[in-house]
């Protein structure tokens, strides 16, 4: 069996990267952009970038984890997804795991879009898949909680989030282990919270308008206004369940 891992130099990928090898003495094998900042005994590295779909090298792969892109143009990243999954296909990999968001096909975040063109392609491939639908990280909001003054436009809406460790591990489970076949997984942390409620006497409760006139972008007041609205609240059980434990709650 033979494990690939893209996206092996960023910090989800690295960590489930970690995990896999913790758990597994399969093959393992990463592609990633500058091959020199990697350098793991035992891991075989290519060299690949969703950009130049002719640089993936797929070949010989029975599992592969797609870690979604990072750009922030959605056409963009769609067609990144778009050419890794294509090459996936053209190589005969047997199964694709895909890390997308919280209901990819019905939420109203403005990312969805990217995962849903993402797992429609990956079915259209007839390739065995498993969607890692990973909900919010912790650290996405560490930063704005430790500032002396807490400014959000979400109100008391709360988020399901869990530390970015905790999905990289659920990633290496599936990815070691058998019964995950054509599988969609929300990922949520055991538990929510609200920035009031973490941040307390510093939480300052502001619009989206003054957040984007300070200078916020909006991808992340989009964020705020999903938070507010409810959209990230709901706790699932399949994190928990995949990695065998609660979620790690939020701590500043």
């Amino acid at each position: 069996m033979t494990i690939l891992i893209t996206g092996a130099t960023g910090q989800f990928g690295g960590a489930a990267l970690r995990y896999v090898l913790d758990r597994t003495d399969e093959q393992v094998i990463v592609s990633v952009r500058d091959p020199k900042k990697l350098d793991v005994d035992g891991v075989e590295v290519r060299q690949g970038d969703f950009d130049k779909p002719e640089s993936l090298d797929f070949r010989g792969v029975d599992k592969l984890l797609i870690v979604s892109s990072g750009a922030h143009d959605s056409a963009e990243r769609i067609q990144q997804h778009a050419n890794a999954v294509a090459k996936a296909a053209e190589h005969g990999v047997g199964h694709i795991f895909y890390t997308s968001v919280t209901d990819a096909d019905t939420s109203t975040l403005g990312v969805a879009e990217v995962h849903k063109a993402a797992e429609e392609a990956i079915r259209a491939t007839g390739i065995t898949y498993t969607f890692l639908r990973n909900g919010m990280y912790h650290e996405n909001y560490l930063d704005s909680l430790a500032q002396d003054v807490v400014a959000t436009s979400t109100k008391d809406g709360r988020i399901a989030s869990a530390p970015r460790d905790d999905f990289a591990l659920a990633a290496a489970v599936a990815l070691t282990t058998e019964g995950h076949e054509n599988a969609t997984y929300e990922l949520t942390g055991s538990t929510n919270w609200s920035f009031p409620e973490i941040a307390g006497d510093k939480f300052r409760d502001v619009s989206d308008e003054d957040l984007i006139a300070a200078g916020m972008p909006p991808f992340v007041v989009d964020f705020f206004v999903a938070i507010r609205n409810g959209v990230l609240a709901e706790v699932r059980p399949d994190l928990e369940k995949l990695i065998g434990r609660p979620t790690r709650p939020i701590a500043l």
